[in-house]
């Protein structure tokens, strides 16, 4: 009887879904509060000087969210999807206290150990949860708003870190705003977030998509579509990963200040964030292999200019159109995965994609900052870039023309 009064739709189920925005805001504020002030503080506090070092705090992190990603797919329709988002928040309790008492780098490292559990946990989730309510029509803009979300909030904390570090110092008081986010979260999901599980039923009673073999396979290696969408998202993260490494580490070499550093580094993911409301309901319209396609190489060719930049408003533009190039591509990512799956497989296939999409951080933080280390930095941006370009390529030579088939290719 449930099943014949839930109905899918934005409109229909707006009020929850606009609770999963918020919650997601607060998620990417947990990363937002790290972004600006990281690198420096390695330096200031511990006295770390080697790009791999500083940036194996990125690897830590990509590594344990990429396989909580995973995890949190195949554990979705088993535990529950809001069961898995508050255990998300629960992690994330510790964390700004771990960062403003660490006596060592090794405190840095469990710290985001513990965040990348959390975001995976939750990130995940709040993506599911919202594909699942939403149904086919608006899923793009359903993504659009999921991810302007969440990365306007790590701009807008980004921003904030800075402004406080510079103002105040690099610790304890920018980590005050991570104590803070943790626990609204923690407190939205345990008194108003709903589980969505019962919408996948009344979905799959008219969704017509064949079901994957293996779908750990087929969204990493077979499937033209799932597997082109899935190393372009590998590859979005590997380069996320050396901006968010080594973009500060260039401000600092050029004589920026904390405050300056925070403008340019929250930049990025604000336009990004914002790009996603108009990129999201795009992705519901238009070509998703052409969007991904211009989306991936605009990153390519922006990322290759910072070696060649050092005024200020050079390197804010570099950001914006990096940020608008993310735009383009991270809602499609999601959309494109769920048209392509059967809705009792979307959560898998998702965390597999979003396991291979992390990961690119810690692959993008090994590479880069070896890179760096061995032949300077703006060698690693390029080699970033490059790798980036070719994946472009990639979506344009290997992903199917027609976007909106969902048998395999």
């Amino acid at each position: 009887m449930k099943t014949n009064t839930t109905k899918l739709g934005l409109k229909e189920n707006w009020k929850q879904f606009t609770l999963l925005v918020i919650v997601n805001a607060f998620v990417g504020g947990m990363i937002g509060m790290e972004r600006t002030i990281i690198p420096k503080f390695a330096e200031i506090e511990f006295g770390i000087a080697s790009k791999t070092a500083i940036l194996s705090f990125i690897i830590a992190f990509g590594i344990t969210k990429a396989i909580t990603n995973y995890f949190t797919g195949k554990l979705a329709n088993r535990f529950g999807r809001k069961n898995l988002l508050l255990f998300g928040w629960f992690l994330a309790l510790p964390i700004p206290f771990i960062l403003i008492h660490a006596a060592s780098w090794n405190w840095v490292i469990f710290a985001n150990i513990l965040l990348g559990v959390s975001q995976g946990l939750t990130w995940s989730s709040t993506v599911v949860m919202k594909i699942d309510l939403v149904g086919e029509k608006d899923r793009g803009l359903a993504m659009g708003l999921n991810e302007f979300a969440g990365y306007f909030a790590v701009g807008l904390v980004a921003f904030l870190s800075g402004y406080i570090a510079q103002k105040y110092g690099i610790t304890p008081y920018p980590f005050y705003l991570g104590i803070g986010i943790s626990i609204i979260g923690f407190l939205l999901t345990l008194f108003f977030v709903k589980d969505t599980r019962i919408f996948v039923n009344q979905e799959n009673t008219t969704d017509k998509t064949e079901k994957l073999e293996n779908i750990f396979l087929e969204t990493t290696f077979k499937n033209k579509t799932l597997s082109s969408i899935t190393q372009a998202g590998l590859v979005n993260n590997l380069n996320d990963g050396m901006i968010w490494g080594l973009l500060p580490i260039v401000l600092i070499s050029l004589n920026y200040d904390s405050e300056k550093i925070g403008i340019i580094t929250a930049i990025y993911p604000t336009v990004w964030g914002f790009g996603q409301l108009i990129t999201g309901k795009m992705s519901d319209i238009y070509s998703k292999k052409k969007m991904l396609f211009w989306g991936m190489l605009l990153q390519g060719i922006a990322i290759l200019f910072i070696p060649f930049a050092a005024a200020f408003y050079q390197l804010a533009i570099i950001s914006a159109f990096l940020g608008l190039g993310t735009a383009l591509v991270y809602p499609t990512f999601l959309s494109a995965i769920a048209q392509a799956t059967n809705p009792h497989q979307r959560a898998e296939s998702i965390g597999t994609f979003r396991l291979w999409r992390d990961l690119g951080y810690a692959i993008g933080a090994i590479i880069s900052g070896i890179t760096a280390d061995l032949f300077g930095v703006n060698y690693a941006i390029v080699l970033i870039g490059v790798i980036t370009i070719a994946s472009s390529v990639i979506i344009k030579v290997r992903m199917p023309k027609d976007h909106l088939q969902k048998t395999n290719n």
